[in-house]
């Protein structure tokens, strides 16, 4: 089992910035796959960005150049910086922990981002 608690949400106005953290325990595993996914009011849940155990990561376009995701230096906490947030950056964000070898999934309980204009 994976658990997830997620922070950093929060009311910020358009241009401006927040950083969103999840930190995992549990049996966390050495070789997974970690990403943020956001769920906006009536849209479906959506890829924001992933990271690799091996570091290498993937944006959807939307964020490409504005959201960076990373591991911290004990590598079970992902960060997701969010730079130049627009007023279609607000909705629910919610981690996502893939266990590669065992092939299974968490969810995190999701924190309300939402950007004012």
């Amino acid at each position: 089992q994976v658990q997830l608690v997620e922070s950093g949400g929060g009311l910020v106005q358009a241009g401006g910035s927040l950083r969103l953290s999840c930190a995992a325990s549990g049996s966390t595993g050495s070789i997974n796959v970690v990403g943020w996914y956001r769920q906006a009011p009536g849209k479906q849940r959506e890829l924001v960005a992933t990271i690799k155990s091996g570091g290498s990561t993937n944006y959807a376009d939307s964020v490409k150049g504005r959201f960076t995701i990373s591991r911290g230096n004990a590598k079970n906490t992902v960060y997701l910086q969010m730079n130049s947030l627009k007023p279609e950056d607000t909705a629910v964000y919610y981690c996502h922990y893939h266990r590669i070898l065992l092939s299974d999934d968490y969810w995190g309980q999701g924190t309300q981002v939402t950007v004012s204009s």
